[in-house]
């Protein structure tokens, strides 16, 4: 393009920018007077001004001594209540962020989330553990200082089924499951005390994640293996006269002497009753509303605080009544743990510990093949025999 050209389109540009300044500046010098006297006449009436907020000083400090902390936005959750909030998740309190602060008796004013917080990290925890220790440091006690019960009779080669194979499969189901809930359970609760320092926040961290999902699975489980075991043994542990006499004598732990006894003792009546039926139980139904598998339950933060609570004190109990089960189920009495493996046991291991109930075997009122067909029983007599 020459030069010449290229110049006079420059100007033109230059110009047409100039004109259209001038008329603006024409225009606005036009609309000038009228404004300012709309300015001098005032606003219309009835009209009031909005009063614009002060500026908040604090929070701006706040911003810049103290990035991320984000009190006020909490504050304004606290005094929002129960206020719930939008959103597209299905659910009774999802849209509450948190629970309503109230004012417990003898607490200061906090949520019901913190109040459950302090009940499970000061009384469950500690009290709970320290029950469970405290069992089993006097199981452990009472082994050293008596060692295991029983062996005062020789064997006679001659063999009674005390549990039938169906007998047996539910009560290892029962057991198996239980041991699994209570070691994770264990872990959940107290191994941030012992094992956390030990295996580091990582490991744990996965330790704890698996035995939880662990946890959940067996529960349900064990559920349905434990109303099978009350069916199965309700029978055989209802009270009977025998039962006082065993209670009044302490069981002969500390006498040494063995006190007839039915088919199953006042001491394994008193575990069947109160850690099977009433214990378990509890701990079952609290344990569905904490896996969201009871319908109408668990769907408020309420529900599950208070469900925790019910399964954590119940589990403790529990744990420590079967410590002392398991212990005379396995090395606290000879032959105890041989009959649960194979189901028979000495006709001198029962006269010796249920003699009540070897009375009734001999005398015919209950079968010693409880399962039918010959099985290794021997030959036992038919005329009872007096107890001193």
């Amino acid at each position: 393009m020459p030069v010449s050209m290229r110049q006079a389109m420059i100007g033109a540009v230059l110009a047409m920018g100039m004109l259209v300044s001038a008329q603006a500046q024409t225009q606005a010098q036009a609309q000038a007077p009228a404004a300012d006297a709309a300015a001098a006449k005032g606003p219309p009436a009835g009209f009031v001004a909005p009063e614009l907020p002060a500026p908040d000083e604090s929070n701006a400090v706040r911003a810049r001594t103290q990035p991320g902390n984000n009190a006020p936005v909490w504050r304004a959750v606290r005094e929002s209540g129960n206020q719930p909030g939008y959103t597209s998740l299905p659910g009774v309190e999802m849209g509450v962020l948190i629970q309503p602060f109230v004012q417990y008796p003898g607490s200061s004013y906090t949520t019901a989330g913190e109040a459950w917080r302090q009940v499970r990290n000061n009384w469950i925890i500690p009290y709970g553990g320290s029950l469970i220790l405290i069992v089993a440091l006097a199981i452990a006690l009472f082994y050293w200082r008596r060692g295991p019960m029983g062996g005062h009779m020789a064997d006679t080669g001659r063999r009674i089924e005390r549990f039938t194979a169906l007998e047996r499969a539910v009560h290892w189901s029962v057991a198996i499951a239980f041991v699994i809930l209570a070691v994770s359970g264990i872990v959940m609760a107290f191994g941030k005390f012992f094992l956390l320092p030990v295996m580091g926040a990582t490991l744990f961290g996965w330790l704890s994640y698996a035995l939880k999902t662990v946890h959940n699975f067996a529960g349900p489980l064990f559920a349905v293996a434990l109303v099978i075991l009350i069916i199965t043994f309700f029978r055989d542990n209802m009270p009977r006269a025998g039962d006082t006499i065993w209670l009044k004598k302490g069981g002969g732990f500390l006498s040494g002497e063995e006190v007839p006894s039915g088919r199953f003792n006042a001491g394994e009546k008193i575990v069947f009753w109160g850690g099977v039926i009433v214990l378990g139980v509890v701990v079952v139904a609290s344990g569905l509303v904490l896996d969201k598998l009871v319908p109408g339950f668990g769907d408020t933060r309420g529900q599950m605080q208070i469900a925790h609570i019910v399964h954590g004190v119940a589990s403790a109990l529990m744990m420590a009544m079967f410590l002392g089960h398991i212990y005379m189920g396995t090395i606290g009495m000879r032959g105890a743990y041989q009959a649960m493996r194979t189901g028979y046991v000495d006709e001198a291991w029962a006269q010796e510990h249920h003699a009540l109930w070897y009375d009734d075997i001999r005398a015919g009122r209950v079968p010693a093949q409880r399962s039918g067909g010959s099985g290794p029983t021997g030959t036992l007599a038919t005329a009872p025999r007096g107890h001193a």
